[in-house]
């Protein structure tokens, strides 16, 4: 990209930010409560939960029926702070690869403390997983549906040692 494309697009992200973004004393109250849940495709019950409750240790909480497609599944894991993470399987539907498309998903991040950070990085490395790690908070990886998935070491509400809440 031009050096000139580049000034322009850090020009218009510094009008939103001062026609839009109020100091945090001024915001209102959220209507939210919190994500209850993100919900995913999976291509495989099985190994979906063998990679996020093997490998991430993030604990299946429940499998039902998805009310909206007969035959279908929908399952999930406990990501901590009573937040989901949550899958549908389609059987029968070829849904096709995962594909990163305006309105999609480009990855779900999730905090873990430090100590769980560096155990589960291990745990990517020994599977076989292919990863990568960024600023030493971060890992990037694949789940077996091509979903990215971030792990990150710092705390809710922070991005890099800053508070972004």
């Amino acid at each position: 990209m031009a050096t000139r494309d580049v000034e322009a697009l850090a020009e218009a992200r510094d009008r939103l930010r001062s026609a839009h973004l109020r100091p945090r004393s001024e915001r209102p109250a959220s209507s939210a409560r919190g994500l209850h849940h993100t919900a995913l495709i999976s291509g495989d019950v099985e190994r979906t939960i063998r990679f996020y409750q093997d490998l991430l240790e993030f604990p299946l909480t429940e499998l039902i029926e998805n009310r909206d497609y007969p035959g279908s599944s929908h399952f999930f894991f406990d990501i901590g702070n009573g937040n989901l993470l949550a899958f549908f399987d389609f059987p029968g539907l070829d849904v096709g690869p995962y594909a990163e498309v305006l309105g999609g998903l480009h990855h779900v991040a999730i905090s873990v403390a430090s100590a769980r950070w560096e155990a589960l990085t291990a745990k990517l490395e020994a599977a076989g997983v292919p990863h990568e790690v960024h600023s030493e908070v971060s890992v990037y990886f694949q789940d077996p549906d091509g979903a990215r998935v971030e792990l990150i070491s710092d705390e809710l509400g922070e991005m890099y040692g800053n508070v972004v809440r």
